[in-house]
Parts: structure tokens; C-alpha cells; sequence
């Protein structure tokens, strides 16, 4: 794990509105993520991690504050630029796969390759080798359907790493797994992140999963405790 900050926020502040006025959901997230750093994020539910992960990510932006990717201030890039941030710095998993019902294993996994314009082929060879990597090499033409709910977890895995991601962004990546698939994913994560040096930001209920991180931090009521 390197000492360079790859990602930091500094006092980020998050507010929705409602009908009841305005929902504070974060109030000042101070945060700096190191490269090659495997972090957890643990809370209960409603205690801001899955905001926090979102605008990390840039899917979403603070109210106030500020968020530095390599030292750059997020808000200052325009859609074009963040929008590419996003295809190739970073990479997404999410508690529900969000796989593409139509396409198959590769074809989903090949999706943000071709949308930064990368060739047909160029990214279906990538897709096919990473798919092999995670075990998936019998099911590369298999759609979300006829995969298991582990499989599908790992074609998106496989969708999140296609770009060589500097950081990927997990918001319950074992919610829907059950105990024995989850472990193995989390494992998976782990080697990622040793053999290829890829930042992790896990977000968890699942206290055996985030005390094997490098450092555990604990949201509740919108801050860190």
C-alpha cells in the first residue's frame, strides 16, 4: 500500500430535500483513501455509506465540501471529463448486479470498454481473460438468468475491472450472497488487491468481512465515529 492519497474529502456535506425540509445525510466527511488501501466502511443502515460511496464515486455531488481524485477537485471537471473519470479511474459493484438481462456474461463485461471506444475484439479478448480469471470461464455465454447469484457477482466484478480501475467502489457486494459465496467474493477482492495493487472501498454489513481490510472506518448519523 503506497502513502499516495488517491482519493480525499475534505468536510463533505450532503443534504436531500423533503417535504419535511432538508435531510442531512452526511455532515462533514473528512476521509483520505490511500492507493493500494483495501478500506471498509460499516454502519447501520441509514448511516450514510451508501451517499458517501456514491459521491466518492462522482455519481453524486456534496452539497458542500469538497472531493479530490489524485489531488484534482472533482467539481471543477466537466461532464465529458467526469464521465470518463468514472468509465476508466473507477470501478462500481453493487449489492444488486445491475447485469444487462439481454446480453450474455462477456457482453456485459465488455460494456464500459466499448463505450470509451475501445474495438469489438480488443474488448471481448479482455472480457473472455478476465472472466477466466474469476472462474467464470465455462459461462462467458451464459445471460444473468441462467447464472447464480455469486456468478452474476463476479460478471459484474469482471465489468468493474475492464478499464483497470485505479479504485473500485463495492456498496454491499455480499448483501444477496449466501455465507460461504460471499466469503469467496470477499477473497477474491483481497487477492485483487495484493496481486494487482487495486484500491478497494467496500461498504458492509459484515463485520468478519471488514475487520480482514487494511482499516475499518464506522459511519452513524452521517458522520464517522
Amino acid at each position: 500500500m503506497s502513502n499516495e492519497v488517491l482519493i480525499r474529502t475534505i468536510d463533505v456535506m450532503k443534504s436531500f430535500r423533503t417535504e419535511a425540509g432538508d435531510l442531512k445525510v452526511l455532515k462533514g466527511i473528512d476521509l483520505s483513501i490511500r492507493k493500494g488501501e483495501m478500506l471498509g466502511v460499516i454502519g447501520a443502515s441509514g448511516a450514510g455509506k451508501s451517499t458517501l460511496l456514491q459521491i466518492l464515486g462522482a455519481l453524486d455531488k456534496p452539497t458542500s465540501g469538497k472531493v479530490q481524485f489524485k489531488g484534482r477537485d472533482i467539481a471543477s471537471m466537466d461532464d465529458n471529463s467526469l464521465a470518463r473519470l468514472r468509465n476508466t479511474s473507477i470501478g462500481f459493484v453493487f449489492q444488486f448486479h445491475h447485469l444487462l438481462p439481454e446480453f450474455n456474461s462477456i457482453e456485459n463485461a465488455m460494456f464500459p470498454a466499448i463505450i470509451s471506444g475501445m474495438s469489438f475484439s480488443a474488448a471481448e479478448k479482455k472480457a473472455k481473460a478476465l472472466l477466466d480469471e474469476l472462474g467464470l470461464s465455462e459461462r462467458v455465454r451464459h445471460r444473468p438468468g441462467e447464472l447464480s447469484g455469486g456468478e452474476q457477482q463476479r460478471v459484474a466484478v469482471a465489468r468493474a475491472l475492464i478499464q483497470d480501475p485505479e479504485v473500485v467502489l463495492a456498496d454491499e457486494p455480499t448483501g444477496n450472497l449466501d455465507t460461504a459465496t460471499g466469503n469467496d467474493l470477499f477473497e477474491l477482492f483481497l487477492g485483487l488487491n495484493e496481486r494487482k495493487g487495486i484500491t478497494f472501498v467496500v461498504v458492509t454489513h459484515n463485520k468478519s468481512l471488514s475487520d480482514r481490510c487494511h482499516r475499518v472506518v464506522e459511519m452513524a448519523d452521517g458522520m464517522f465515529l
